[in-house]
């Protein structure tokens, strides 16, 4: 129990993180203050709208990510049968399903065919955290060095000639996030070789929700150097590393091109970030602690369901003030997360919370919160991407939730 109040303290501390008033924006560094790319070009008049096709796909793959949660529950079976939605996507072939454990270092999901008359693809599924206080006190991990692939002798690290031995300079990526990928590539990789070796002319697509965004991302990474040329689906995506792996990906997935603006068929990027209005989970880990976001989002800005095509944007660079970056700037919000900034920067999270909590502080700041920012609300803003995903429920009418 106490866990669990620690933990939703860290969900409005940490949701809030970016929201600061006037007064204090000048301390903030320029991401969050206006429109740039990750060499810092500033950039205006992109063309925002997102096409009712995009849209289409974005929902279906909404409802394929939340397939996932049904792995460590209730199941999914051969040939694609689950409490889910399986049953929309009748004629998808499973092909297996993993699940290493219950830890943030573990990872959960499915690999599926996706054969005529659905699009041909190869879909490969990461599975978030069930609660999301769990997961705001997991995202306190720290960072580590990052290399583009494991060098760890595993027999899928062959002399592939498709790798590209490219170097990732200075990068830096959450523990738990780079674990989980690790204890997993070795079910994900060789299943998907083998697929791709019987289907040649599908194509790779990799969806995530949550902490499963994270993974993704980074399953995404190595693949793309490996030349099979996946696209990327995140629905929630938490901040997987520092700027230079930001920048990375951004490189490697071609999301921003050579003169600072980003790519002009926004629909067709290889690598989609969805984020949603109120939701915490993109926000975090907190720049203070040294990671950062990168590019390819989406934004909704419709808070309930279902969200419409005129309800979706595309956003510019790394941290659009006009998407998830830039949510209101209130004061009394800002003035929640004040003892998070003024504290040590050695401190880790764990221990500035621990200290807030001796001294009283997290009690004095409930009433720092305005009482529009529900904990259920910001639960349903990172579960409602056009469906209400991770439960593994039948139906799944957005309307019957509320």
């Amino acid at each position: 129990m106490r866990r669990y109040f620690l933990a939703i303290a860290v969900i409005f501390s940490s949701a809030v993180a970016h929201l600061v008033p006037p007064a204090a924006a000048a301390a903030t560094t320029a991401t969050n203050l206006v429109l740039s790319t990750t060499d810092g070009q500033t950039r205006t008049g992109k063309h925002r709208n997102v096409s009712t096709e995009l849209f289409e796909d974005l929902e279906e793959l909404a409802r394929l990510v939340d397939i996932s949660y049904c792995v460590g529950t209730t199941g999914i079976y051969r040939p694609f049968r689950c409490l889910s939605h399986c049953s929309v996507f009748d004629g998808f072939e499973l092909v297996t399903t993993w699940n290493t454990g219950p830890l943030l270092a573990d990872s959960s999901g499915y690999i599926a065919l996706s054969h005529p008359p659905f699009a041909k693809r190869i879909v490969v599924a990461f599975r978030g955290t069930y609660s999301l206080a769990n997961t705001i006190v997991d995202l306190s991990a720290v960072p580590q060095a990052y290399v583009p692939y494991p060098a760890d002798g595993g027999e899928d690290d062959d002399d592939d000639e498709d790798t590209q031995k490219k170097r990732c300079t200075n990068c830096t990526v959450h523990a738990g996030f780079w674990t989980a990928w690790k204890n997993t590539r070795s079910i994900v990789l060789p299943s998907v070789a083998e697929a791709r070796a019987k289907y040649p002319d599908y194509e790779i697509v990799l969806v995530g929700h949550s902490l499963g965004g994270a993974v993704a991302a980074l399953a995404g990474l190595e693949m793309k150097l490996r030349g099979w040329s996946p696209r990327v689906t995140t629905f929630g995506e938490p901040r997987v590393g520092n700027l230079a792996l930001a920048q990375f990906i951004d490189e490697v997935f071609d999301l921003i091109s050579d003169d600072g603006k980003e790519e002009d068929d926004d629909d067709n990027i290889a690598y989609r970030r969805v984020t949603h209005v109120n939701d915490p989970v993109p926000l975090l880990p907190l720049e203070e602690w040294g990671y950062r976001m990168h590019a390819g989002e989406i934004y909704i800005s419709k808070l309930d369901l279902p969200p419409s095509v005129s309800d979706l944007e595309h956003c510019d660079g790394d941290a659009d003030p006009r998407c998830i970056a830039g949510v209101d700037r209130s004061e009394s919000l800002a003035l929640s997360v004040q003892d998070l900034r003024s504290s040590p920067q050695d401190s880790s999270p764990a221990e500035i919370l621990k200290q807030q909590q001796q001294s009283g502080q997290l009690s004095a700041q409930w009433s720092l919160i305005p009482s529009r920012y529900r904990l259920w609300e910001l639960l349903f803003a990172h579960r409602d991407y056009f469906w209400r995903i991770g439960l593994c429920v039948p139906g799944g009418d957005p309307g019957s939730w509320r």
